[in-house]
Formats: structure tokens, C-alpha cells, sequence
């Protein structure tokens, strides 16, 4: 099973460069997407009945802002949206999806460079999925964590991380959080299979950033430790363009 997370900065303009013909070739068994944009009344048939899918969307309140998809071959078992916090949950930035074997939340994570206030906001949002995902496996659920964390873990994963140690996205305190995740018992996939690797999964479209590979990896798939054996593969997608991010994609058996 391919399970891909996919930032998309808008699904209508994503579908305009190609998308429906990518699910095609590509052949997601799931296909998580944040930041799609739209409202319900806006969404064409053709993105929300792709043949041989399931669909689930979160809108947020704010039009042409925010909002997560999750589209999958199988059917889940219950599908929600948000996490009870009313002033999280009016943005649109989560899915769950229950699965017989595992239970997947499909996130996309606040910015926080806007202000001090956005900042506060992006950092208590961060610990209040923590511990949602940690009730999930106090229930005995596996969780798989994906989408835009728009944070970059270290150094590793970003192209200047001098320049940018003062900048929200990479701030020791936004570090600390993924810090803490590792320490709760939860794995980077792409690190499991690529250590050292150097790779990208955001390049800034205001600079022309990905004709230089000046990206930061801020795309993940985190999995809670009692799946480490059934992930096979972890990929950053980076030949796939279409948005400022590329997918990123786990092989779980």
C-alpha cells in the first residue's frame, strides 16, 4: 500500500497542471492533500468522485484558504473531521481516517511567520495534535501523521539553515516539537531509509527556489513505532511539480 501527502496550494489550480492524469499514472492506494482551497460549492465532480476513489474533504471557513482532502481506494472504517477545538477546527487542517490496521491524520500545519500572535497560534496547534494522535494510541490505534508540518527538522533539511535560524519554520522552539514527537515513540520515515539524504519537499515560488534546489523539507510521514516494520519505503517526490511543494510518498505493507 503507497499512502502519498500532497501540499497542493490549491486544487483547482493543481488539476489545471495535470493532477487528475498524475492520480491516474501514479495510482494512489491513499492520497492525502492539504491546502486545496475551496469551498463545497466550488468543487467540480470530476475532483470529488476520481473513478475507483473514495473521497473525504475539511473546508475551512475562510474561502480560498487552508482545507485538507483524503482520497482512498478503501473505504475506511469512519472518517472526521477536526479535533474538537473549535478555533482549530473552523480552519479545515485535519482529516482522520480509520483503517482496519492503522488509523491515518492527514495535517496541514499553520505557518507562523505572518506575526507573534500566528506564531502562538501554529505552536498550539502542534501540541494539541500531539496529543490527540497520543489518545488515538492510548486507544490501541497505529498512527500514521502526514501533510505539511511547515517545519524543517534540521539542519539536513533545508537549504540555508543559517539564514533562516530566526525564521518561523525553523525556530529551535518549532524544532523541539518534532523533537518531542521522536521522543513519544514516533519515526521520520524518510529518515528511516534515508539518513543522510538531501532532499526537498518546499521551494518558495517568490525567488524562483526550485530551479536552485533552495528548498526545505517540511513534508512527512510520521508513524507511531509499532508500524516501523510494515514501512518498506519512504520517498520525497521531487521531479513532480505542479505546486511550491511535491509529494511525499511511504510504502506500508
Amino acid at each position: 500500500m503507497k499512502i502519498y501527502s500532497w501540499n497542493v496550494n490549491g486544487i483547482r489550480a493543481v488539476k489545471k497542471k495535470g493532477f487528475l492524469d498524475w492520480v491516474e499514472d501514479e495510482n494512489p492506494d491513499i492520497l492525502c492533500l492539504q491546502e486545496i482551497r475551496i469551498q463545497p460549492d466550488q468543487i467540480d465532480d470530476d475532483l470529488k468522485e476520481i473513478d475507483g476513489y473514495y473521497s473525504y474533504f475539511n473546508y475551512g471557513e475562510r474561502k480560498g484558504y487552508s482545507g485538507v482532502a483524503l482520497y482512498s481506494k478503501q473505504e475506511p472504517l469512519e472518517v472526521s473531521n477536526g479535533i474538537g477545538i473549535e478555533r482549530f477546527d473552523r480552519e479545515g487542517r485535519l482529516i482522520t481516517a480509520h483503517y482496519p490496521d492503522f488509523t491515518l491524520v492527514g495535517v496541514y500545519f499553520p505557518n507562523g511567520r505572518s506575526s507573534e500572535e500566528r506564531l502562538k497560534y501554529k505552536l498550539d496547534f502542534h501540541e494539541a495534535i500531539l496529543d490527540y494522535c497520543e489518545e488515538l494510541r492510548e486507544e490501541g490505534k497505529e498512527v500514521i501523521l502526514c501533510g505539511d508540518y511547515n517545519i524543517a527538522h534540521k539542519s539536513i533539511d533545508l537549504n540555508n539553515p543559517e539564514a533562516n535560524e530566526n525564521k518561523s519554520g525553523f525556530l529551535p522552539i518549532e524544532r523541539a516539537w518534532i523533537d518531542k514527537v521522536l521522543d513519544k515513540g514516533y519515526l521520520d520515515t524518510f529518515r528511516l531509509y534515508h539518513p543522510g539524504e538531501v532532499k526537498y519537499s518546499w521551494w518558495s515560488y517568490r525567488t524562483r527556489a526550485r530551479s536552485r534546489n533552495a528548498g526545505w523539507r517540511i513534508d512527512y510521514h510520521f508513524v507511531s513505532e509499532g508500524l516501523k516494520e510494515r514501512v518498506k519505503d519512504a520517498d520525497v517526490l521531487t521531479q513532480v511539480m505542479g505546486s511550491d511543494h511535491c509529494p511525499v510518498v511511504i510504502e506500508v505493507e
